[in-house]
């Protein structure tokens, strides 16, 4: 068992959104002794798995009915899966704008490189595409799509 305390530094949440979380009810089976909360491994799970979902987009309001769900047994077993898959969907969409970002961000180190190796960014402005080192050229054309 894990007090309050010992689950804030696990997770490093502060002890105010755990108790919050107790209050909206995502902990249905934590036990309490004489007023203390008393984290099991089911509750650590639970954390985990509410972490996940809270990254992957999901609001509070959205994970309690999750938690909700859980309660009802088998019966719900397709909701349940029904929400993971819906954020995994979101959760790849958003990697592959990042995955944009990031093919931007590489091709301007690289413009920024030769502009500086050359100390002229006219240059690396002159080059056509077809100039480009070839992986630059992806960098290019993955931070240029649908623009």
């Amino acid at each position: 068992m894990y007090s309050i305390g010992g689950i804030s530094k696990m997770f490093q949440l502060p002890i105010s959104t755990l108790r919050y979380y107790d209050k909206e009810g995502l902990f249905p089976h934590l036990k309490r002794v004489n007023g203390v909360r008393q984290f099991s491994e089911i509750e650590i799970e639970t954390l985990r798995v509410i972490d996940c979902l809270k990254k992957s987009g999901l609001e509070i309001k959205d994970i309690k009915e999750y938690i909700a769900l859980c309660s009802l047994g088998n019966a719900t077993l397709k909701q349940r899966k029904a929400i993971f898959e819906k954020q995994k969907e979101e959760v790849l969409q958003e990697m592959e704008k990042l995955q944009k970002v990031l093919s931007m961000l590489n091709y301007k180190c690289w413009y920024y490189d030769q502009a500086i190796e050359k100390n002229d960014e006219a240059y690396v402005q002159a080059l056509s595409f077809n100039q480009l080192p070839p992986q630059i050229q992806q960098y290019y054309k993955h931070s240029h799509e649908d623009y």
